[in-house]
């Protein structure tokens, strides 16, 4: 995914944008940066690796590294970025966040038009996607126009936040508003987050978001609207369950409080079909299906307990190792069981979402050799149908390697794909069969998916502004 923090103000905002960009780290695991503007010294940048070390050690010495009254930084699960660009629109720091998905298209157009143009390249031939966007940026005579003729060409996403060499900040909103873009202010000047609890965390007060494809220049005096924001929105409804932090609200709708919400759904559901009649404690997958949990036990009135704690002081979840058979082994090792609480019990858990469902098998194994009586799962959202193509996830997800695809593959074969509502609705025979399926497969007792109608009405935003794609595959 990945999430970026900028200030432009008066005074030295270092600090601030420091902790703001910290506070992004959830939402990547590969590189991070800053870059800073200061009269004195002009425009500097630093990146470094986070693959194995959160951004706070990496950047600890950033304050006898850099300095400036305007700075922006970023959390990436993609390429090295802030980029520094000199181009005839000036010399700027630029960083993104989303995918190119025709980047090769786009690569190939720009060095035919060109005449002589180039891309550092890295290995494999691989252009930086952020390098690209400011490439098509500066084709035009202003930023505004080249962001928008930027997003225009791209198939997939992009959000942009630019410093200027006059310390100014250029924020761009992605042109259908999947991704959040917040504006704060306080008395010396403004921030810009992915994030919206960084600004009142920070002292900001929070001014506004920045709709669909909406172009801002931000000074410490004010705010200049380039481009006008767009009527037409798909926010990513997979923020509120799963990516997104819990103290955050994206178009007012607070991320914990959603979370509840859709998990009274579910236990409202299962309780009309009478499923959880011997369940013993409800709990979460931690972390993030804990929050579904809490709803789904509040409303069935069946006892919340964590049956097993993550232990994460070594192993934090966003620095997992890249390989799926290490990342596997080291989350069946950050697992602590609490043998009272799994020992001849009926367990219910609530999980964000079954994508893979390669960790939850091991979770359920593990239960079992600790003793449980029984194992039954709740996706806190509907089968996972299709692998993203709007934003880019660290570990990105082909619809075949999706769990529900592979059963329905099974069962049907190509067939089946016709079927995918189907197959998404546990009334229906095919819906049934799916679920089935999957139970044995991972030794689920009971297996249940939150419907889409569920997580719209837990997210309380009309159907038409949210992106649901993969789940039913509509754009």
């Amino acid at each position: 995914m990945g999430g970026f923090f900028g200030i432009c103000s008066e005074n030295d905002c270092m600090a601030d944008v420091f902790f703001g960009v910290d506070y992004h780290s959830h939402l990547g695991t590969r590189r991070a940066g800053m870059a800073s503007y200061s009269r004195d010294i002009g425009l500097q940048r630093k990146i470094h690796n986070i693959e194995n070390a959160p951004f706070r050690t990496k950047f600890e010495r950033i304050f006898d590294e850099m300095e400036g009254t305007s700075a922006i930084g970023c959390i990436s699960d993609t390429d090295p970025q802030p980029m520094l660009i000199r181009s005839k629109l000036g010399t700027y720091a630029i960083c993104t966040i989303g995918v190119i998905n025709n980047s090769d298209e786009l690569i190939q157009k720009y060095l035919s038009s060109s005449g002589g143009g180039h891309f550092d390249a890295m290995t494999g031939g691989c252009v930086n996607s952020t390098e690209l966007f400011a490439a098509l940026i500066n084709q035009h005579d202003d930023f505004a126009s080249g962001i928008r003729a930027a997003q225009e060409a791209i198939n997939g996403t992009a959000s942009v936040l630019i410093l200027r060499d006059d310390g100014s900040l250029i924020a761009a909103r992605d042109r259908l508003g999947r991704l959040p873009v917040q504006i704060g202010r306080r008395d010396d000047g403004y921030a810009v987050t992915f994030e919206s609890f960084t600004l009142p965390k920070l002292g900001f007060e929070e001014e506004r978001e920045l709709g669909p494809a909406e172009i801002v220049e931000i000074t410490p005096m004010g705010i200049k609207v380039l481009a006008e924001a767009r009527k037409k929105k798909r926010i990513c409804a997979f923020l509120w369950s799963y990516y997104g932090y819990p103290t955050s609200s994206y178009e007012g709708v607070n991320v914990e409080t959603m979370r509840y919400r859709n998990g009274e759904i579910m236990a409202r559901n299962d309780l009309e079909n009478g499923n959880i009649d011997d369940i013993d404690y409800v709990g979460g997958v931690p972390d993030s299906g804990t929050p579904h949990a809490i709803g789904y036990a509040n409303e069935s009135h069946k006892p919340f307990a964590r049956a097993f704690i993550k232990y994460t002081p070594t192993w934090a979840r966003s620095f997992m190792p890249p390989n799926q058979k290490a990342r596997n082994e080291i989350a069946k090792r950050k697992q602590i069981p609490v043998h009272e609480l799994i020992k001849d019990k009926n367990l219910l858990f609530v999980d964000d979402s079954i994508v893979r469902g390669t960790q939850l098998r091991e979770t359920v194994e593990f239960l079992y050799e600790n003793g449980a009586k029984s194992v039954h799962m709740r996706s806190a959202c509907p089968p996972i149908m299709y692998g993203c193509k709007y934003l880019n996830f660290s570990r990105a997800t082909g619809d075949m390697d999706l769990i529900a695809r592979r059963v329905i593959l099974e069962l049907e074969g190509e067939e089946g794909f016709d079927h995918l509502e189907e197959y998404s609705d546990g009334a229906t025979p095919r819906g049934k069969n799916l679920r089935r399926t999957i139970c044995e497969k991972f030794g689920f007792s009971s297996l249940e998916f939150q419907s889409l109608e569920g997580v719209i009405e837990a997210i309380g935003l009309p159907e038409c502004d949210l992106c649901t794609y993969c789940w039913n595959g509509k754009e």
